[in-house]
């Protein structure tokens, strides 16, 4: 901790906030006590801007000018065209001028420096900033809110949340005032986190101090609330905010509309929105488009369809995400060629630029439908007009072409996506190694398993139980257990869908023993057999006419609440019609749920 040496003050008095983030020669000691006194002040630069550019080389061309003036103009002017490049999000820029100024003896006033402390923050270099504050204390000038906020900003867009409430506190003691920016910001970072109680905890104090939240601390409240699906004290605080005399705005409506149709809450839905309208609060796109989500999600395309048309009516305009949604809505039903109407009307008549997520869609529902040839003309139609297709949207087509058993066309896809640089993930991977083992290629598939080690992806446990799979179904047994002892060495846990696979692979080779082995084994594993196990236990006994063991785990299978499927049904009443067993069977199922 450094430490700070002046007459009339302690020797070792420091602010905890400052420990942090020292940087470069900056070692400078923190007492804020002794800048009590006023100095200097940022709030007391008032004037306006003087300069407006409609680009930065204007600007660096008014510095350059500036500099080879004599006399130089003062440091106010300086300030003022840094304080105007900053306003145009050219940080890099002011920071290269500033260090152009200090070359050349032009020393910086307390405004200056915050404008470079800002610059740090907002290009995520907080420990900068700090650098800046402790040399502005070196000086003898005093810093104001506006200089910690910017701090605090910068703390809580860079993730260090937890640094930036510590700032607030010592801000306090010390005597500073933070203002409704202050709190706001801090608000806001601890609601990005998911840490909303602590939010609630800072809206209670700043009110306690005499800062009154505004609709923007609210509303960020109550979002947060929202996403916690706390949507009771959701509505609590927007019902204070409202006592508060503070209207609500859109925003913190569209947040509680979004929670509410989440949850089904149709009737409350009604309710807000009939509220909204009467408070002369004009929905949005994203109003119309949380209704339109929602209908899709309960299946009523229809009235999604209609909520967009009586947006139009109304004025609003809907976006990309809107028609993402309703298209999203009509490929779920196998509305494909509606869907499709959807694009097209974006392009056609709304002027709606599609995204690559839009094409995805499309391409995904046609996948789905096993329309591969029109999926891939759309494709196509992506790679020559734009957007660029993504590593969706390739996956998409492998596994659609996968799927159909088209495997050459789902090679040249794989192998173009690389050559493109788009690299792989493990859906991509699953999509072809499912391709390859489904239809006989387990050579090919095996191959695949490899580059995809050697990309430095590490398997799932899901891309195993694709390989071995594959393996059973082409008799290849032996390769398969060994792939499957071998999944506890790798740290993978077998899960019931692996077990299945195994037994029903064991199963359709005669092995119904040690089928049956490793089916009372994966229990002692800790892994419950399902209602597909127990199926292929008994199909497994049934198919090698090992009536009494299929006896024995049936009326288990039915303690445990499942069912036999259509298969294994279909099974018993074959040996039901049997002359030779029929009695037996009878007297097995008698007591047995079959469905």
């Amino acid at each position: 901790m450094m430490m700070m040496m002046m007459s009339g003050f302690s020797k070792n008095r420091t602010w905890s906030a400052f420990r942090l983030l020292q940087h470069g020669n900056c070692n400078y000691p923190i007492c804020f006590s002794y800048f009590r006194n006023p100095f200097f002040s940022t709030s007391s630069f008032k004037k306006k801007p003087r300069y407006a550019f409609d680009k930065i080389d204007e600007a660096l061309a008014l510095f350059s000018q500036m500099i080879h003036t004599h006399p130089r103009p003062s440091i106010v002017d300086f300030t003022q065209l840094l304080g105007t490049i900053v306003r145009m999000k050219h940080y890099e820029t002011a920071i290269s001028l500033f260090r152009q100024m200090e070359s050349l003896g032009i020393h910086p006033n307390v405004y200056t420096l915050s404008i470079l402390l800002n610059c740090f923050c907002h290009l995520g270099r907080v420990g900068f900033g700090f650098s800046v504050l402790g040399r502005m204390f070196k000086l003898c000038l005093q810093p104001d809110t506006v200089t910690f906020n910017s701090l605090i900003n910068g703390l809580c867009t860079g993730d260090k949340v937890s640094q930036a409430v510590p700032l607030l506190d010592d801000m306090v003691r010390e005597g500073y005032q933070p203002n409704l920016i202050t709190y706001s910001t801090i608000v806001n970072g601890l609601c990005k986190i998911g840490d909303t109680a602590r939010a609630i905890r800072l809206l209670k104090i700043m009110e306690e101090r005499g800062c009154a939240p505004n609709i923007i601390t609210y509303s960020t409240i109550i979002d947060s609330l929202c996403k916690d699906k706390l949507i009771t004290e959701a509505l609590n605080l927007f019902s204070k905010m409202k006592g508060n005399d503070i209207l609500p705005d859109v925003v913190s409506y569209n947040s509680l509309l979004h929670a509410m149709c989440n949850i089904g809450q149709w009737e409350e839905v009604i309710t807000l929105w009939n509220e909204m309208l009467a408070n002369n609060c004009k929905p949005d796109v994203v109003s119309y488009t949380i209704l339109v989500d929602a209908a899709c999600k309960e299946g009523k395309i229809l009235e999604a369809h209609d909520i967009v048309e009586r947006m139009i009516q109304n004025g609003v305009q809907p976006n990309t995400i809107t028609y993402n949604v309703l298209m999203d809505g009509y490929c779920c039903q196998g509305k494909i060629d509606e869907a499709r109407k959807v694009l097209n009307s974006m392009i056609i008549i709304r002027g709606c630029v599609p995204d690559v997520y839009s094409y995805n869609i499309m391409v995904n529902g046609l996948c789905k439908y096993k329309r591969v040839d029109e999926a891939m003309e759309l494709f196509r139609e992506m790679s020559l007009n734009g957007p660029f297709p993504d590593i969706v949207t390739y996956t998409t087509l492998i596994n659609g072409m996968s799927q159909v058993g088209r495997l050459l066309i789902a090679e040249e896809i794989f192998n173009e996506m690389s050559a493109l640089g788009l690299v792989p993930d493990m859906i991509t991977y699953s999509s072809l190694l499912s391709g390859f083992c489904k239809n006989g290629h387990i050579c090919k598939a095996l191959e695949l398993f490899k580059v995809m080690q050697n990309s430095g992806l590490k398997p799932y446990i899901v891309h195993y139980g694709i390989l071995i799979d594959g393996l059973c179904k082409i008799g290849q047994l032996t390769i398969a257990q060994e792939l499957f002892c071998g999944l506890s060495f790798k740290g993978l846990q077998p899960n019931v869908y692996i077990y299945t696979i195994m037994i029903n692979g064991l199963c359709n080779a005669g092995l119904t023993n040690e089928a049956y082995e490793l089916f009372r084994k994966m229990e002692v594993d800790g892994c419950l057999p399902n209602s597909i196990s127990y199926n292929v236990m008994i199909q497994g006994f049934l198919q090698t006419n090992d009536i009494s063991a299929a006896a024995e785990i049936l009326p288990e299978m039915v303690s445990k609440g499942f069912s036999a499927d259509i298969s294994t049904a279909t099974m018993f009443v074959d040996l039901l019609c049997s002359d030779t067993t029929g009695q037996l069977i009878h007297k097995i199922v008698g007591n047995c749920k079959l469905s």
